[in-house]
């Protein structure tokens, strides 16, 4: 009988100690990781992304007949058109992106300015600054084509590096974008179709999954 007692005993505070242990691996993992990315950013970000890729295709593609052979028409005009299509895209998809986070990070009471925040985009800037910068040089020195390509890569790039202050799928999502822009890079005359892939289908992809992953938790 004292046998049996001391053993279901034991194992109980050995189950409690692991169960300790858990939430304390938990809590540092909190700690460590900005965890508040919103799965609706990502799809917003998407949907912005595939408008933004459709009013650049009419541009360099403007005036042509639809089914005949088309010539990608780059001049300066088309070329300032095309940065303020990127601008849009990007201040959009990153308002929305603010106001997701914000939203979620106030839900879970959890701070939306720390010290997490700030590791987690000083490691996403550096890559995303680095091949802002590379790419600007391409586009002065008329290397346009291998512009989509890049940014897609340098963005995975990104995204890996971040990974590790923040929730763990986003490495996945950024391998993803290394390898679209790989490819893009091999075929060099469809970089605007993989831009939409990665920088569209893939974000909403990514984005609907995590809500409905963060709905679940």
């Amino acid at each position: 009988f004292y046998n049996f007692v001391f053993q279901s005993t034991f194992k109980m505070t050995k189950d409690k100690y692991i169960d300790d242990l858990r939430d304390i691996r938990e809590m540092m993992n909190r700690s460590s990781r900005f965890i508040s990315l919103s799965g609706l950013s990502g799809v917003f970000a998407g949907v912005f992304a595939l408008i933004g890729a459709y009013l650049a295709y009419i541009t360099i593609y403007s005036g042509q007949d639809y089914l005949g052979h088309r010539i990608a028409q780059i001049t300066v005009d088309n070329m300032l058109h095309l940065l303020l299509i990127a601008g849009g895209v990007i201040i959009c998809s990153v308002t929305t992106g603010i106001y997701f986070t914000t939203k979620k990070a106030k839900q879970k009471n959890q701070k939306i300015w720390d010290q997490q925040v700030v590791t987690y985009l000083g490691n996403l800037m550096i890559p995303l600054a680095t091949g802002g910068i590379f790419c600007i040089i391409l586009l002065l020195k008329g290397y346009i084509s291998l512009i989509a390509p890049l940014t897609l890569i340098f963005y995975g790039l990104a995204l890996v590096n971040g990974s590790h202050y923040t929730l763990k799928e986003t490495k996945g999502l950024g391998i993803l974008q290394i390898l679209l822009g790989l490819l893009a890079t091999y075929f060099i005359g469809y970089g605007l179709v993989f831009w939409a892939l990665g920088f569209g289908v893939l974000h909403i992809i990514y984005g609907i999954f995590m809500h409905f992953t963060d709905k679940r938790s």
